[in-house]
Parts: structure tokens; C-alpha cells; sequence
């Protein structure tokens, strides 16, 4: 009896130093950051401008209207918005000033550098919509991972004490009752298989005891699967955007640098739609970034109220805290649990070495109940290891590094990235108008050119006319040239008025020629192009006679 009494003391003090040196290492400390506190002191206003508390309570009414109050701030953005753009578009339907007639090339300044800065907003606000999109992901992705980390090891944990609970309610129980049936002529030893059955209700009793796992594993498992599914709908959509704006800036580059209509009228149809998602993004992002910032600066406090009904609240608070001072909750179940389970197999090898020699049927249960403790006591250290504090508020802190600072950094990102593209399409759609109106200019202009102007492209292909068959061009006398050398063009009479002045003269029974060049005088009329005067001076004199003969009376 004081050799079991000894043991049971010195395996009870292993047990205990080894449980307190794995408790040694020093916790890490979670400090919020610093755009948390600043979210966080963001007007929490209902519906009827009242504060309300600014503490994390998704299920309260009150706390709810606070961050939708702060979506439908964005919505009265979007509304001034399209108000301004309203007014802006009447001014210049209705207050738009003359423009003059004899301006040829309107003044296109302002549009080209109203479509060059919003270009350069709109790639720089993309760009920065992909970080924060990128940072969001991967803080709603460390916070996932931690999650389904943690429900792992409150799986094992369940695993473990499923298992140990088993051997010892059916397993050890068959053997017991074998033995009880072969030791019964003798009752030391069957009193001794009635200690062995006390020891085995103390383990049973201390696993019992045991918080269930389980129902705190399905909820993790159920907030990991649907923030991983919302976070996958949120990245896709801002994803899609950020290429919607892409694309919507090549094409008004495009536009504003052709000046098409069909892209202006693009442009605007989807400035409209990309400037509501842009307000409405603002909205959502601005409310999420409260909300998880009101978590981030109480997290502790909020866990707590929500594991009330299913830990108590020292188990709680040593996981969330990990603190040295804290006492270890299962350290006195774990503590009988092992002094049992040493118990048990003094005893049983007391019996394997005393009583196999008279009952050698008893060897085989013996053997079973010795098996059935020494793997008890594996899931005793792997439990013992698993119940430590570390492990799980290291994925505690790792969630919470997770969604407060890669994700509400990202969320700032990206509430940045909407108001960015707001402001810019809201340029840009007050630059399609003056562009559709210099449109309408160039196109004004390009109508008042005269028909009968040989430089206007309308005129370069024109129906055979048989009254003009005896007129000669500039291709036909040049390719003809060496064909016409023997003939000699007959003497022009002179005169002392130059020949340009004559013009009226000599066109004045064909109408058709009076915007014609005239041939032979020193040189070109106004109205030349440098190109075509390079062509009329480098003629030589015997075209310049033999093109005159073409227009004599």
C-alpha cells in the first residue's frame, strides 16, 4: 500500500511539473490598431439621429440602424452626385453660350485635360483597389484558416475524450466483468478488480465533466464556410469592377481622343451605372469597416457574451488570455485522470505477476485491460497537449491580426479606391457633354463646305460627266506629255491685265469652273493648300500653256 501510495505521489508530481513547464512561454499581447480606435469613434447614429453605443452587438436593433444609417450617407452622396451632374447638363443644354461661326478649330483644352486627369485618377484609384481587394482576401483568408484551425483542435479534443470515454465505459467494463467471474474463489483479487472499477468511474467522471466540444465545433465550422463564401462574392464583385473601370477609361480615352459618338454615348451610360456602383460600394465597404472595427478594439468582450451558454467563463478567458496567472481550468481532471490511470496499471501488473500462475485464463483479460490503459494514457498526453492554452490562442491571435489588420486595412483601400472613381467619373461624365458638342461643331463645319470645292472628300469621286470629257487633268495632260510634244499650242493674245484678274471672264458662260485655279500666273490663289502649291509651282511652262488652252473660249 505505500509502494502504490508513492508512486501515485511521484507520477502525480511529473505529471503536474511537466503540465506547468509547458505553461512557461510568455503570451503575446494583442493591440488593436490604430485605424481601428479610429473607426470605431465614428458617429453611431439611428434612424432618428439618436448615439447609440458603439460596442459590437450584431444582433441589437439599435446597433444595426447605426451601420446602415452609415450606407444611407453614401446614398445621399450618390444623390447630390447625380444632382450636381443634373444641373451641370442643363446649364449646358439650356445656358449655353454661342459659339462662333468662322471658328474652325474649337478650343478642345479642357476636354483633353479633363480626360488626361481622369484617366490618371481612375488607373491610380484601380490600382489602389487591387491592393486593398488583395489585402481584405488575405485577411479574411488568415481569419479562415485560423478558424478551421481551431475547430481541428477542438475536434481532436472530442476525438480524444470520445475515445478514452468508450474504453472505459465498454471495453475495461467486459474485461472487468470476465475477470470478476474467473477471481471469484478468491477475494483479494476480486477485491482488487472493484478498486480498479472505482478508478475507471473517476476517469469517467472527469471526461464527463469535460466541456462538450462538439456544438462549439459545428458553429465554428459554420461561421468559417459562410465568411469564406461571402468574402469569395465580395472579392469577384470588386474584382469585376476594377476591370468594369479599367475598361470604361480605355474606352473614354478612346472616345474623347476620336471624338465618337457611339463611345461617348458608351461612355455615359456606363459612367452613370459604374458612379452608383462606385457610391454604393463606399457604402458597404464604410459600414464593414465599422462594424469589424467595433469587434477589433473589444474582441475579448464579445466572445464572451457569445460562449455563455456553452463554457464557463473561466475556460473563456483562459484561452482568450493564455496568462500565466490564470489557473488551468482541466488541471485537476487531468490530474485524477492520470492518477487513475497509474492506479490501474499497478494493479494490473500486480495481478499479471500473482494470479496468471492459478487462473492462467485470466492472462488474456488482463492483457486487454493493460492495452486498453496504455492507450488511454496516450490520448492523456495528446489531450493534455491539446487542452494547452497556446495552441489555440494562437490561432486566436492569428484571426484577429488577420481581420483587423490585413482586412480593415483593405477595407479603407478599397473605400478609397470607390470614392476615387466616384469623383473621377463624375469628371468625366461632365466632360462627355462638351465633348458631343465639339462633335456637333466639327460635324457643323464639315456640312458648310461647298459642294463644288475640289478639295472637299465628297467631291473626289464623282459621277462621268460628258460635258466635262474635253476638260484634261493634271494625270491625264502628265501621262499624255510625250504624245502632245509635237503639237505646238496656238499664241494667246496678250494683254496688259493679269491673267487672274480676267477670271470672271473667262468663266463667265461655265459657272461650273469658277472655283478652278487659275494656270499661269506667278502664283496660287489663297485658298492653296502648301501641298498643292508645291504642285502648281513645280510645272513647267509648256503644261502651264497647255492647261490654259483647255479653258479658252
Amino acid at each position: 500500500m505505500l509502494r502504490i501510495t508513492g508512486a501515485l505521489q511521484k507520477s502525480a508530481a511529473f505529471f503536474f511539473l511537466s503540465f506547468t513547464t509547458g505553461m512557461a512561454s510568455s503570451r503575446q499581447d494583442y493591440i488593436a490598431p490604430w485605424w481601428t480606435y479610429w473607426l470605431h469613434n465614428f458617429p453611431h447614429l439611428n434612424f432618428n439621429f439618436q448615439a447609440v453605443d458603439n460596442t459590437f452587438k450584431p444582433e441589437d436593433a439599435s446597433y444595426q440602424q447605426s451601420l446602415i444609417f452609415l450606407v444611407c450617407v453614401s446614398a445621399v452622396g450618390l444623390g447630390l452626385s447625380l444632382l450636381v451632374l443634373s444641373a451641370y447638363l442643363t446649364c449646358l443644354c439650356c445656358c449655353r453660350r454661342e459659339e462662333d461661326e468662322e471658328v474652325k478649330r474649337p478650343d478642345t483644352c479642357c476636354v483633353t485635360w479633363a480626360a488626361v486627369i481622369t484617366g490618371l485618377v481612375i488607373c491610380s484609384a484601380v490600382g489602389v483597389g487591387f491592393y486593398g481587394n488583395s489585402e481584405t482576401n488575405d485577411g479574411v483568408y488568415q481569419l479562415t484558416y485560423s478558424i478551421y484551425n481551431a475547430n481541428h483542435t477542438l475536434g481532436g479534443i472530442g476525438s480524444l475524450v470520445g475515445n478514452s470515454l468508450g474504453s472505459m465505459q465498454v471495453g475495461l467494463k467486459e474485461h472487468l466483468e470476465r475477470l470478476d467471474e474467473i477471481f471469484s474463489p478468491r477475494g483479494d483479487y476480486t477485491q482488487t478488480l472493484r478498486f480498479m472499477q472505482q478508478m475507471a468511474n473517476n476517469i469517467i467522471q472527469q471526461l464527463t465533466a469535460m466541456p462538450d466540444t462538439r456544438k462549439v465545433q459545428v458553429d465554428l465550422a459554420a461561421i468559417a464556410d459562410k465568411t469564406s463564401f461571402i468574402e469569395y462574392c465580395r472579392w469577384l464583385t470588386y474584382l469585376l469592377l476594377l476591370i468594369l473601370d479599367l475598361v470604361i477609361c480605355l474606352i473614354a480615352c478612346l472616345g474623347l481622343a476620336k471624338q465618337s459618338r457611339w463611345m461617348l454615348a458608351v461612355i455615359l451610360v456606363c459612367g452613370v451605372l459604374t458612379l452608383i456602383m462606385s457610391w454604393a460600394s463606399l457604402g458597404a465597404g464604410t459600414a464593414t469597416a465599422v462594424g469589424t472595427s467595433d469587434f477589433c478594439v473589444s474582441p475579448d468582450k464579445f466572445i464572451v457574451s457569445q460562449t455563455k451558454d456553452s463554457l464557463s467563463a473561466d475556460i473563456v478567458h483562459y484561452y482568450l488570455y493564455c496568462s500565466q496567472s490564470l489557473p488551468n481550468p482541466f488541471q485537476q481532471s487531468l490530474t485524477i485522470f492520470q492518477r487513475s490511470l497509474t492506479t490501474m496499471q499497478i494493479q494490473v501488473q500486480g495481478l499479471l505477476q500473482f494470479s496468471v500462475a492459478v487462473f492462467p485464463t485470466a492472462e488474456k483479460d488482463l492483457r486487454g485491460i493493460q492495452g486498453i490503459l496504455n492507450s488511454s494514457e496516450f490520448n492523456l498526453h495528446q489531450l493534455t497537449a491539446l487542452l494547452d492554452c497556446r495552441s489555440l490562442h494562437k490561432d486566436y491571435l492569428e484571426a484577429l491580426l488577420g481581420v483587423c489588420y490585413d482586412g480593415v486595412e483593405g477595407l479603407l483601400y478599397l473605400c478609397l479606391f470607390s470614392l476615387l472613381t466616384a469623383c473621377a467619373f463624375c469628371a468625366l461624365l461632365c466632360a462627355v457633354p462638351r465633348a458631343w458638342t465639339l462633335i456637333a461643331i466639327r460635324d457643323r463645319d464639315y456640312d458648310d463646305i461647298d459642294e463644288e470645292d475640289p478639295f472637299n472628300p465628297s467631291r473626289r469621286i464623282t459621277p462621268y460627266n460628258p460635258n466635262r470629257a474635253q476638260v484634261h487633268s493634271f494625270c491625264s495632260y502628265s501621262s499624255s506629255m510625250g504624245s502632245q510634244t509635237s503639237l505646238q499650242p496656238p499664241l494667246q493674245a496678250t494683254s496688259s491685265t493679269p491673267e487672274y484678274m480676267n477670271q470672271s471672264m473667262l468663266f463667265e458662260r461655265n459657272p461650273r469652273y469658277e472655283n478652278v485655279p487659275l494656270i499661269g500666273s506667278g502664283s496660287p490663289p489663297p485658298s492653296y493648300s502648301p501641298s498643292m502649291r508645291t504642285t502648281y509651282l513645280s510645272m513647267t511652262d509648256a503644261q502651264i500653256r497647255h492647261f490654259g488652252t483647255d479653258f479658252q473660249i
